[in-house]
């Protein structure tokens, strides 16, 4: 079933044309990826698709009463609500139904209704169709959904009471990424999930996203995350949209095979179209063959005259070198603890080292204290105790993950050009139009920068310093799929030393020499890459498996061989009370039995005219079947644990 059909949209801003001609297909249970640069229009064509945003022409198609979820960048939940008082609010309707499945219940309890065979009836007709719709809606499992979700996207430790508002932008961005989880559109449209997830949520969000039984539609700079979730991708590029059947990988790989394909035609057609116009300019005016040549000409003019294919836009161009290097020692950090406003410690006695031209990798989840530390080592947070020291002839480059080294007021131009004074405007604007800012865009005030700009303005100034450590805090959160390929590259040519935090894994594998996992317990070294790290935490876990398995597997030996009389007597009770609960299984089933035969019997005496035109006496009986019903799912209950024990 085709649930979304975009057919020739177009859409413009000003005179400026963002999106022509766009089809677009989205069918039940796809997985749909848009990649492309930042600019393209992948954000501006989901706010047309979801309604958030007009179009000048087409049309979008979609199945009457289709159920579209959309969830923009940096789209964070604001509510005065409690967290869970906020994720509740998904199932106000189901919450309804089963208010009035308890009234219902009472009405059927109620004398007056039950005697009135007619009423009895059509209520619990009304009664069996409401839980059945109760149940197909998750009337019986929302609040363990809810409390599944808010796990997943690492909110199992907060008091689910905490008011919203006091939450940071983070922490709200995942609430709306939840509370649009729990929904359940058929269609799930998604702009950046990822940004603000430590890999450990994204994690999670890959496999609920596998399983998850709607369509998906979703723009994302994330590469592992694309190859896992997208089996379709539509590439904005040029104003228009390319469709590429398979995973984020295989578009690369075919969008190079049809450069080249479309590269060779377009070469093979201006080869033929000029051996064709050098033949009629050469035989036209010659009598013996003009003939020819006008045929020739009929052929060139019927001949399609193919573009040269467009390929690539232009790519930032840039890379990090240094003025001098350092000592082999370039920062050392020993017992580090960080507190805020006397608080408790955000962590104590840290120690890490790296020396000359390591690449590492800072990985660990959201609120552990990355950042934090990343900011005591170039000094804008002061530590409780401890020491930071440096190595000789060490100088330091910082990348803020939320660009606060940029000023607002300024243009693209001043904001690089104050920093570095003495460089001539002809050299500040080469720079520039390396990174992606040519012509007017210089003059663009730091303010009106999109997320990708403004990273690109970032590093910018980083190249600029020349420095020998350089310490970025998620470079990558703002870039575009291509820009980080041209910073990756730039990187591993870097002759310096890199300390990083990035939840991007393709980033840290390509990346790292060396991982430090920091948790709440400190910090702990692997070297080598991400791929390493996984199969070492693999490893652990399954020492740690064995370890268990071992010592239980000890303890059970040691307590056999310490009484052998114990355990011939411990065996003969287990026999003695198997024996006795077989006996009471039987008990019980032959009482549950005579139960259910007496209920029945008392139901058929309902029926008896004498008894339903008697109100006591229907009440009577009603009180001892319903006495009945409780004795026998007493016994039920009993009987279910007795088997337990038996299978067991």
């Amino acid at each position: 079933m085709i649930l979304l059909q975009c057919v020739n949209l177009t859409k413009s801003f000003g005179a400026e044309t963002l999106l022509d001609n766009i089809k677009l297909e989205v069918k039940s249970g796809e997985r749909v990826a848009l990649v492309g640069r930042n600019g393209a229009g992948k954000s501006t064509l989901l706010k047309i698709i979801s309604g958030q945003t007009s179009y000048d022409s087409g049309e979008i198609i979609t199945p009457k009463g289709i159920r579209m979820g959309y969830l923009a960048q940096h789209t964070g939940l604001e509510s005065q609500r409690s967290i869970w008082d906020e994720m509740l609010s998904i199932y106000t309707e189901v919450i309804q139904m089963e208010k009035q499945i308890r009234r219902l219940e009472e009405k059927m309890a109620n004398p007056a209704v039950y005697e009135n065979n007619a009423q009895y009836e059509k209520i619990l007709k009304e009664y069996d169709e409401l839980q059945v719709e109760f149940k197909e809606r998750g009337g019986y499992q929302y609040e363990a959904d809810i409390r599944s979700i808010l796990s997943g996207l690492n909110f199992a430790s907060f008091d689910y009471s905490t008011p919203i508002s006091s939450l940071s932008g983070g922490q709200k961005t995942r609430l709306a990424l939840g509370k649009l989880l729990l929904s359940k559109p058929e269609l799930l449209i998604l702009d950046e999930p990822t940004n603000h997830l430590d890999i450990e949520t994204l994690t999670w969000l890959e496999q609920y996203l596998t399983g998850y039984k709607g369509a998906i539609l979703i723009v994302s700079h994330d590469r592992y995350f694309l190859d896992k979730i997208v089996h379709k991708v539509y590439e904005v590029a040029w104003k228009e949209v390319t469709l590429f059947q398979g995973n984020y990988s295989f578009y690369l790989d075919e969008k190079a095979k049809r450069y080249e394909l479309e590269q060779k035609a377009f070469e093979k057609n201006q080869e033929e179209r000029a051996r064709l116009v050098d033949f009629v300019q050469r035989n036209l005016a010659r009598a013996s063959t003009s003939k020819r040549a006008q045929s020739k000409r009929k052929q060139l003019e019927k001949m399609e005259s193919l573009s040269r294919p467009l390929g690539d836009e232009k790519s930032a161009k840039f890379s990090f070198d240094i003025d001098r290097q350092s000592g082999n020692e370039v920062v050392k950090v020993n017992n580090l603890t960080v507190s805020y406003d006397g608080s408790k410690p955000l962590f104590t006695n840290l120690n890490l080292q790296l020396n000359r031209k390591e690449s590492v990798a800072l990985i660990g989840p959201n609120g552990v204290g990355k950042t934090t530390l990343l900011k005591a080592i170039i000094d804008k947070v002061k530590p409780s105790d401890g020491t930071i020291s440096f190595g000789s002839k060490v100088t330091v480059g910082y990348y803020d993950q939320e660009q606060t080294q940029l000023t607002s007021n300024k243009t693209v131009l001043q904001e690089l050009w104050d920093e570095y004074p003495l460089t001539n405007e002809k050299d500040i604007r080469t720079v520039l139009g390396n990174f992606l800012f040519s012509g007017d865009d210089v003059l663009k005030h730091v303010s009106e920068l999109s997320g990708g700009e403004k990273a690109r303005l970032a590093l910018a100034k980083l190249m600029m310093k020349k420095a020998n450590f350089l310490i970025f805090d998620e470079p990558t959160n703002h870039l575009d799929l291509d820009s980080k390929e041209v910073l990756e590259s730039a990187l591993l040519d870097y002759p310096g030393t890199l300390l990083f935090v990035s939840h991007d894994r393709y980033f840290l594998n390509r990346m790292s020499t060396r991982i430090v996992e920091m948790t709440s317990e400190g910090l702990k070294d692997y070297l080598g890459d991400y791929d390493y790290y996984l199969m070492k935490k693999e490893e652990e876990r399954q020492r740690e498996e064995l370890r268990s398995q071992r010592e239980a597997s000890s303890s059970s030996q040691e307590e056999q061989n310490g009484s052998d009389k114990e355990s011939y007597f411990l065996d003969k009770e287990a026999k003695k009370r198997a024996r006795k609960r077989k006996r009471d299984i039987e008990t019980i089933e032959k009482e549950i039995e005579d139960l259910e035969q007496e209920i029945e019997e008392m139901e058929n005496k309902l029926l008896d005219p004498e008894i339903y035109e008697s109100h006591q006496k229907a009440q009577e009986l009603q009180e001892k079947i319903d006495t009945s019903r409780l004795k026998a799912e007493e016994l039920m209950e009993k009987w279910e644990e007795l088997q337990l024990e038996e299978d067991q």
